[in-house]
C-alpha cells in the first residue's frame, strides 16, 4: 500500500475512533431552538425512527462543527415497585361494616393498596386511613375508593385502594356493604409513583368493517415506528361492555391482546363509573396490521377513532446561544454516543420544546469507506 492511502486511512480510523463524521450521516435537519440559554427538547417523530437507527443511537447534533451532547428520555408511566404482602391485623365487623389494619412494615412508601376478596357480584365504598398504631384510636383520612365485582355481567372488577404516596406504619380499612369479615384473604401494598405517560400519534386506521361477530379494523404505520398502544375512541353513549382485542400482523400471527371495557352502573345508591379503552402493543407491529374485536353475541362497538400511539421520546439538550442547531442521523456502524450531560441529567420542567425541520438528504453525504480488505475489493 502506497504511505499516501495508508496515511489515509490512518486519519479514517483516528476520526471514526474519536467521533462521528459528518459524511457518514445520510440525513439531515434543523432544529429551531425556541429558547436559548436553558433546557431544551425535541419529540422524536416518523422521519426520524424511519431513517435513523432503531435505538436512535446514531444521533448527533451539530452547533456548528462542535458536538452538543444530548439524553435522550422515554415517557412512560411510573415505574411500578414489586407489590408486597400486608399482614391483616384486627379482622372483624363493628356496626355492620368490615375493619381491619394493615401492617406496611419494611414499605418505606406507597400508594396502591390490594386487597384479595372473596366477594362476588357487589358495590361498596371502603376507606383508609393512615396510622402509627394499630388497633383504635385517631389517625389521618386518606380517602375512599369504590370497590366492586361484577362477575353476572362480565363487566370486571376493582379491588384497589388509591391513595396519595405515604409512609404510614399501619393502614386502616372499612368496608361498608356486603364484604364480610371472612371474604377478606390478603392484601399487597406497593408503590406505583403514577404519572402520566406522553404519547405521539403514528399511523392511521380505517373505518372498521363487521363480519358476524368481530368488528375488523385495518391499520398501518410505518416501517421502524414503534406501535406502543391502540386508543379507541367509542360512542359515550354506548356503556356496560367488556370486548376481548387482538393484534394480527399480515403474516396472520397474534402479537399483542388485550380487553376493552366501560361500566356505568348504579348499585345501592353508589354510581360505579370505569373503562379501559387503550391496549399495549408491546412495541409492534410496523407495517400494516389487523385489530380484530370479538364481539361474541353482543352489539357490535360504536367506534369513532382508533389510533396507534407511540410513547414520546424526547432529546434534551443545552443550545447554549445558538438559535438553530443541525441534527445529523442515519450511520447503522456509528457506536452510541458517552456524553457526561446524559450520565448526570436531569429534566427541567421548565424545558422548552423545539421544532423540528424537514428531512433531508445531507448534501455533504459520502458513506463509510470500504473497509473490505485489498484482495476482497479487487477481485481478479
Amino acid at each position: 500500500m502506497k504511505p499516501v492511502s495508508l496515511l489515509l486511512l490512518l486519519w479514517a480510523v483516528i476520526d471514526v475512533a474519536h467521533g462521528p463524521t459528518i459524511s457518514f450521516l445520510s440525513n439531515v435537519r434543523d432544529v429551531r431552538v425556541t429558547a436559548p440559554g436553558r433546557q431544551n427538547y425535541f419529540v422524536v417523530d416518523e422521519e426520524l425512527w424511519q431513517h435513523a437507527r432503531p435505538d436512535l443511537a446514531d444521533l448527533r447534533l451539530f452547533d456548528g462543527s462542535t458536538q452538543v451532547p444530548y439524553a435522550v428520555t422515554l415517557e412512560r408511566e411510573g415505574v411500578s415497585s414489586a407489590e408486597t404482602p400486608a399482614n391483616i391485623l384486627n379482622l372483624g365487623s363493628v356496626a355492620g361494616k368490615t375493619e381491619f389494619d394493615l401492617d406496611a412494615a419494611g414499605i418505606p412508601e406507597y400508594d396502591h393498596v390490594r386487597l384479595q376478596l372473596e366477594s362476588k357480584n357487589f358495590v361498596s365504598n371502603a376507606s383508609v386511613m393512615g396510622k402509627d398504631a394499630p388497633g383504635k384510636g385517631a389517625g389521618t383520612l386518606l380517602g375512599s375508593s369504590t370497590l366492586y365485582d361484577f362477575s353476572t355481567e362480565n363487566l370486571g372488577s376493582n379491588f384497589t385502594l388509591k391513595v396519595h404516596p405515604v409512609s404510614f406504619r399501619y393502614l386502616h380499612v372499612r368496608i361498608s356493604g356486603s364484604v364480610r369479615p371472612q371474604d377478606v384473604k390478603g392484601a399487597t401494598i406497593s408503590n406505583l409513583q403514577e404519572q402520566k405517560a406522553r404519547w405521539t400519534k403514528v399511523g392511521s386506521c380505517e373505518a372498521p368493517r363487521n363480519q358476524a361477530r368481530t368488528t375488523l379494523i385495518s391499520c398501518y404505520v410505518a416501517p421502524l415506528v414503534p406501535v406502543d398502544r391502540i386508543q379507541f375512541q367509542v360512542d359515550p353513549q354506548q356503556v356496560n361492555f367488556r370486548r376481548t382485542v387482538s393484534l394480527i400482523e399480515m403474516q396472520g400471527l397474534q402479537v399483542a391482546s388485550g380487553e376493552l371495557g366501560r361500566v356505568k352502573i348504579a348499585r345501592g345508591g353508589t354510581l360505579v363509573t370505569a373503562e379501559d379503552l387503550t391496549i399495549d402493543a408491546g412495541g409492534g407491529p410496523p407495517g400494516h396490521f389487523t385489530i380484530s374485536i370479538d364481539n361474541a353475541d353482543n352489539p357490535a362497538l360504536h367506534l369513532t377513532a382508533v389510533q396507534p400511539l407511540s410513547i414520546e421520546r424526547r432529546v434534551y439538550f443545552d443550545p447554549q446561544t445558538a438559535n438553530v442547531l443541525k441534527l445529523y442521523y442515519g450511520d447503522p456502524r456509528l457506536a452510541a454516543p458517552v456524553y457526561d450531560y446524559a450520565k448526570f441529567f436531569h429534566a427541567e420542567a421548565s424545558a422548552e420544546q423545539d421544532e423540528l425541520g424537514p428531512g433531508s438528504p445531507n448534501p455533504a453525504y459520502t458513506g463509510r469507506p470500504d473497509e473490505r480488505p485489498w484482495s476482497e475489493r479487487h477481485k481478479a
